[in-house]
């Protein structure tokens, strides 16, 4: 296996990775945190789930601005895989994207 291709697969699975983090926190923020905090005055839960989903989008957004420095995404792919991060579950229909386009990638260095 050529050493790029490794590295686009490392790159896109810690992307894919990445994606469904930031999906899970913010699905768990927006639909378990916040209800709680707003329907029944316990704020602890957004306390808690705040600052996790806070590192999980800084480290989903700083992976996929390696892979489009990469050149494995283009402009608009970047912007709608970006865009997913705002709305809760779309976390997890970005990482069947990636895994989409990891398994898309040539499998010998010969096909590039």
């Amino acid at each position: 296996m050529d050493n790029e291709f490794k590295l686009d697969i490392s790159l896109l699975s810690r992307l894919k990775l990445a994606s469904i983090i930031e999906a899970s926190t913010l699905a768990l923020l927006v639909c378990i945190a916040v209800p709680l905090r707003h329907l029944w005055g316990w704020p602890t839960g957004v306390r808690a789930m705040g600052p996790v989903h806070g590192l999980a989008f800084l480290f989903y957004g700083w992976t996929l601005l390696q892979a489009a420095g990469a050149g494995l995404w283009q402009r608009r792919q970047t912007a709608l895989l970006a865009a997913s991060a705002f709305v809760p579950f779309a976390g997890f229909f970005a990482s069947r994207h990636i895994q989409r386009r990891i398994e898309a990638l040539p499998r010998e260095s010969s096909a590039r």
